[in-house]
């Protein structure tokens, strides 16, 4: 008998209902909204992971390392903690498995605990670079790695999706069915992200029940897509007999044909249609596959992106002997009427004599780029490359002093900063170091907000969380034009004091300031309301400094005219924000730093001292 789909009838499939399948929902929901409960008790900002205790295992096994690593343990630790979750893990999917399988077939036994408990060790080792980008992005919150990670967790995650709940996953690809129920589970977790964060706390309970809800119909939808993929009807008694029909029944049973071996023709009932099994390892070589496509896009993104210039000499002296714009930059500029401008490039940047937007959206106005370098005797910026940016921030800071006193000595003014993402790590550093120095008005370009939210030892016994990132940070390096120690030496002084300078930075004394901020960046900021110094864009993380939108954002604020942004951009940052949340690392705090209560004017993300200040 076929149904009216034209496909063979299962056997007492009519009474197969998702909502008949209790068991089920009562523990993705249970598990769901008893981690919730947890954690608006012990790390309320860390509400929006709890309904992924439940999901899919790729999704579920992220949901898990997140919280692994940010445990900070030693070698010897990570190993037995990392034990204790992979058993619990397979044992949650393999009784997530037995309950949402079809009641017409008999449930796979408890011995393909072993085969769960091999797949999600197998799903751990190709997470863990993800997690441990992730808990980079962490300690240096911008949205270029972030970005990345997602769509590389997702693609890792694709052939993965039916890992475990047939012993021939590995040479099989995943039914199309599998690949939608991943893919809308995902964005079901991260639009509860999204409301989780725009309720009250003890309103993520029921959230994240809704939540396990879905999580359960996406293993019952998994299974009977399994089911119709590879047993079409066939009652067998366990994952053991239906590989022995998948090995041996293959292609002779579809096309009626006998069987390889005698005996099993009648375990194979007419209509039957079996997966497309093959002699290769499919699951490996998909999964290969997808990541050598990541590691092919990563060096084409920094080939076509990465800088491709290290400066001129020439181009500098010429520049600086007052050649570009109405200001003379070597001069005492008597006759602009404006403060003197520091412009402060991020990452990979390069001096000098490039098209410097900045300086013709303000004529007038004496604008000069700093130098990661330092100056010559005459205070004129260095010619660098791309991998000078890469300083500890303690000699950033120092190095920017330097030049912001230069040009307030030359001309007798108080010195605007523009600056750009490494950029305002720096003028943090700088403030917390020099609380003296003769700053006027400050401009953030894509800014660093909350650096070193997480950290590690920067010395002592080994961490995985460490090591690990040293390693992924080797490898990008590798790939990229700044060489294997990439970002290596900002990264490790962001995470010593990144969180001590921006907290010394935000008691400096007021200054007026603007922070403009690329809508994607939005997936790093905290999950709070934008304050009122912030304008959002349509751009991309570092590229500001060209942005004509942008520009004419700081020409407006530094002429001391209003700067108003598009609203709607401000409400969509924030929606990302919050939902972006379900797939960084938990914050384990009570309340985000950078959301502690803005005062009544002007604010920054991570504002908690007074007129703007950040922190």
């Amino acid at each position: 008998m076929r149904d009216m789909d034209g496909e063979p009838q299962r056997p007492g499939a009519r009474g197969d209902r998702f909502l008949a399948h209790r068991g089920l929902i009562a523990l993705c929901c249970g598990t769901s909204m008893a981690e919730a409960f947890l954690l608006i008790v012990v790390a309320p900002a860390a509400r929006a992971l709890a309904p992924q205790v439940s999901a899919l295992p790729p999704l579920a096994i992220f949901h898990d390392l997140r919280w692994l690593y940010s445990t900070q343990r030693s070698w010897l630790w990570f190993g037995l903690l990392l034990a204790g979750l992979l058993a619990t893990r397979a044992a949650l999917n393999t009784a997530l498995v037995r309950l949402a399988w079809p009641a017409y077939l008999t449930p796979p036994p408890l011995a393909a605990l072993r085969g769960a408990l091999v797949v999600t060790t197998l799903a751990c080792l190709l997470i863990s670079p993800l997690v441990s980008l992730t808990f980079g992005v962490a300690i240096l919150p911008f949205s270029w790695p972030f970005l990345a990670l997602l769509p590389a967790m997702l693609l890792i995650a694709l052939p993965l999706s039916h890992a475990g709940l047939a012993g021939t996953w590995w040479r099989t690809l995943p039914p199309t069915s599998a690949a939608w129920w991943l893919l809308a589970e995902f964005a079901v977790l991260t639009a509860a992200a999204a409301v989780s964060a725009a309720l009250p706390p003890p309103d993520a309970v029921p959230i994240a029940g809704l939540a396990g809800l879905v999580n359960a119909r996406a293993w019952y939808g998994l299974t009977a897509g399994i089911d119709g993929h590879a047993l079409a009807g066939v009652d067998v008694a366990g994952v053991a007999e239906l590989d022995v029909l998948l090995e041996v029944g293959h292609g002779h049973a579809e096309r009626g044909g006998p069987l390889a071996r005698p005996g099993l023709a009648a375990e194979v009932p007419a209509g039957l249609t079996l997966p497309a099994v093959q002699r290769v390892p499919a699951g490996p070589m998909a999964l290969a596959a997808v990541i050598a496509v990541v590691i092919a896009l990563t060096r084409l993104v920094f080939f076509f992106s990465g800088p491709g210039a290290t400066g001129q000499p020439e181009a500098t002296v010429a520049w600086a002997a007052g050649t570009q714009g109405p200001a003379h930059a070597g001069g005492t500029a008597a006759d602009a009427g404006n403060h003197p401008v520091l412009e402060i490039a991020g990452f990979g940047s390069w001096c000098c004599g490039q098209d410097r937007a900045l300086a013709k959206t303000l004529p007038g106005t004496l604008v000069r780029q700093f130098s990661y370098l330092g100056t010559n005797r005459r205070g004129q910026p260095l010619p660098y490359g791309a991998k000078a940016s890469n300083l500890p921030l303690p000699e950033l800071g120092d190095r920017i002093a330097a030049q912001v006193w230069r040009l307030h000595e030359q001309t007798g003014k108080p010195v605007d900063i523009v600056a750009e993402s490494e950029g305002t790590l720096g003028l943090d550093a700088m403030l917390a170091q020099h609380p003296g120095a003769p700053v006027g008005s400050v401009a953030l370009l894509s800014p660093i907000v909350g650096p070193g939210q997480y950290g590690y030892k920067a010395s002592g016994s080994s961490l995985v969380t460490r090591d690990e990132l040293h390693a992924l940070i080797w490898f990008v390096g590798g790939l990229s034009p700044f060489g294997t120690s990439g970002a290596q030496t900002l990264i490790s002084s962001v995470n010593s004091v990144g969180a001590r300078f921006a907290s010394a930075a935000a008691e400096h004394a007021p200054v007026r300031m603007l922070e403009v901020i690329p809508l994607a960046d939005a997936v790093t900021l905290p999950a709070c309301p934008l304050p009122r110094s912030v304008v959002v864009i349509p751009a991309f993380h570092g590229e500001l400094m060209g942005d004509p939108v942008a520009l004419r954002a700081v020409s407006r604020f530094l002429t001391d005219r209003s700067v108003t942004g598009v609203p709607s951009l401000r409400a969509t940052a924030e929606i990302m924000a919050a939902a972006a949340a379900a797939w960084r690392m938990p914050e384990s705090a009570a309340a985000s730093p950078p959301c502690r209560s803005a005062p009544s004017g002007p604010a920054s993300l991570a504002s908690g001292a007074p007129s703007g200040r950040r922190q």
